[in-house]
């Protein structure tokens, strides 16, 4: 939101087996159950009942200015958010508005932030809230601050996606980080973050019968989940639909078409009834798509399931849902190409990168 701070890391590994290991021979899981993480915002089993709650101040909220503890508290219960991740907020930005920095009291910083907590002045207008009912909604008073940085992270997934409404504030995972640890040295570190977005435990199991790439593949994929869809981006805080897997090949180092237009017609047709996990299945859906130009894909993760960027107003945006419906069209096998094939075999020959 104030600083964009936009922090990318990414990673290429190595191949470790060929193509037709990779396809054949199951790797089995035990338990198969694994939490995803993608630059900390990945999906996580929790109990979202817990999401809301407000837990109790510990030694080091007694350092926070008391009028400013008192209205974390009053916005965390007014809008479900810990008030400890408010007051999180606070220290980092501005410490609980005692900082003598630009745009703290008055004026703005170099990134046109303002206030106790560091607003735009176009996002403070869009959720600006008249905390203590005088008839203005000032970003420099934290009476009107506080409440409208919970309303903030209301309206980007908090408390249900916590980490990622505060990357939606400041667009840095270490920005999310310190925030929250701070948040739990003000409750004394017992204190843990949802990130659910809609996405239940069993969804984080893979299928016995995906070989070694495919599960990367599908790793990354299923890291992405508690991301935005944003129609156009290509990671990697936001995705689309044909972005997504895109960006789930090219973790590997293979190279699939962007668009779902040019997706369809470049994997091997597969039948239906026949798809394997890491296939791509598409869907007559989106403005201009027909049963022969599909708009809209997924990706195989097990039978009748697929990890897919649905639409910005789904929830979640990005999750495992059913590709079995009306409007799927047909599936697609990108690594059935030859070319691909000969790329899995020269990542395999490649030296393993501890």
């Amino acid at each position: 939101m104030n600083r964009r701070r936009l922090l990318t890391a990414a990673a290429l590994g190595a191949v470790a087996t060929v193509f037709g290991a990779l396809m054949i021979v199951p790797v089995l899981f035990g338990a198969s159950q694994f939490m995803f993480g993608g630059g900390g915002a990945g999906a996580a089993c929790v109990d979202v009942s817990q999401a809301g709650s407000q837990p109790s101040e510990a030694n080091d909220a007694r350092a926070i200015p008391a009028n400013y503890l008192d209205l974390y508290k009053k916005a965390g219960k007014d809008y479900g958010i810990p008030w400890n991740v408010l007051a999180g907020i606070g220290k980092v930005e501005t410490s609980h508005g005692t900082s003598r920095l630009p745009g703290v009291q008055s004026g703005e910083n170099y990134a046109g932030a303002g206030g106790p907590m560091q607003f735009l002045a176009a996002t403070f207008k869009s959720f600006a809230v008249d905390g203590d009912k005088d008839g203005k909604k000032d970003r420099y008073d934290p009476d009107d601050a506080i409440p409208s940085a919970a309303r903030y992270l209301k309206h980007n997934g908090a408390p249900e996606r916590m980490r990622t409404a505060l990357f939606m504030y400041n667009h840095s995972w270490d920005y999310v980080n310190l925030v929250l640890d701070w948040a739990k040295k003000y409750v004394g570190g017992d204190f843990k973050i949802v990130q659910s977005n809609g996405v239940e435990c069993q969804d984080n199991q893979l299928p016995g019968n995906a070989g070694e790439l495919v599960q990367r593949i599908i790793a990354f994929a299923m890291a992405q989940r508690g991301k935005r869809y944003i129609f156009g981006a290509n990671g990697p805080d936001a995705w689309d639909c044909s972005s997504l897997l895109q960006g789930a090949y090219r973790s590997v180092g293979l190279s699939i078409p962007r668009t779902t237009f040019q997706q369809w017609p470049w994997g091997v047709k597969i039948e239906k009834g026949k798809e394997q996990p890491g296939d791509l299945v598409f869907f007559n859906s989106g403005p201009g798509t027909s049963a022969n130009n599909p708009g809209h894909v997924g990706m195989v993760i097990s039978e009748g399931k697929m990890i897919v960027a649905s639409c910005s107003t789904c929830t979640p945006n990005i999750g495992v849902k059913s590709y079995k419906r009306s409007d799927w069209i047909g599936t697609t096998r990108p690594l059935a190409r030859p070319e691909m094939k000969r790329r899995v075999a020269e990542l395999a020959a490649q030296p393993q990168q501890d």
